[in-house]
Formats: C-alpha cells, structure tokens, sequence
C-alpha cells in the first residue's frame, strides 16, 4: 500500500530543509495536493488540530505522521514521504522530526491499514525507541527509499 501509493502519486522528496514545522508539513501535504490525492485545505486543517491539540501527528522520536480526517478533504487514500536535513522543533517536545510520512486515509478502515503497514516498515527492536528512521534518512534516491520498504516488508 504504501510503496504503491508513493509510485503513484510521485510523493516522496528528500533531504527538505524547513523553517518550522508548519513549512515541513507543507512539504508532504503539497505532494499529496497536487497528486490530486486531498484538497488544499487538507494542510489547514492539519495546522488547526496541532493549534488545538498539540503535536498529535509525532508517533516517535523522529518521527512524524501528518493527517486529518477523511472529512477534513481528503479524495482519496494516499501517502508521502519526506526526510529533513534540518531538524524540526514542535513546541513542547524534546525530539526533533526528521522524517514525515503524510497520511490521506479515505475511511477509517484504511487510515489504520496505513498505519499498520508504516509502523511494520519502521519497526526495529534492536532500536532503543523500537523504530528505525535511519534507514530512511540515509537515502538519496526514490529507488534507495523502495529498497528499505520491500527488505521491511520481506522480513
């Protein structure tokens, strides 16, 4: 699901630089705007729920999941893929993001497929954290980024 959806709508980019985390979740939502996946207002909505509840979208240190409801624009299921040189800082959190993984789920049954499927890809027990971005940051092409997503889903 997620390798597809990366292919299909030509959503990953890497090594994005950031002033602040509204501009870094831009990054990934735009991927997933002009692949026609969600509405532009998709990010807006985003932006208001971090405002209102806090960084909900960080599921581990380094990592973050944009996403909204399916009602809050999006089309159709999609992912994207981004990783930051430049770390960024969410208020009142310790570790900084590194890498986003944008998530468009059309219903709830697929937000959770999603979520399943990305959690497997980074899930690394020798980790202290139990997730492993670094094999995502040390890619320089979209090829390297499928490479990681296929050995993770092969293990």
């Amino acid at each position: 699901m997620l390798k597809q959806s990366l292919i299909d709508n030509n959503s990953i980019k890497l090594h994005q630089k950031a002033a602040n985390w509204q501009e870094a979740i831009k990054i990934p939502i735009d991927l997933l705007v002009k692949s026609g996946a969600v509405e532009a207002r998709y990010y807006d909505r985003i932006v208001e729920c971090i405002k209102e509840m806090g960084p909900y979208i960080i599921l581990a240190p380094g990592l973050a999941m944009p996403h909204a409801r399916p009602e809050d624009g999006v089309i159709r299921t999609a992912f994207s893929l981004v990783t930051f040189d430049t770390p960024i800082h969410f208020e009142g959190e310790d570790d900084p993001i590194r890498m986003m993984v944008a998530l468009a789920g059309s219903d709830s049954d697929k937000h959770m497929e999603g979520l399943m499927e990305i959690t497997q890809i980074l899930e690394d027990e020798d980790s202290e954290t139990g997730v492993n971005i670094q094999k995502f940051l040390d890619c320089n092409t979209e090829a390297e980024v499928f490479a990681v997503i296929d050995a993770a889903l092969s293990e």
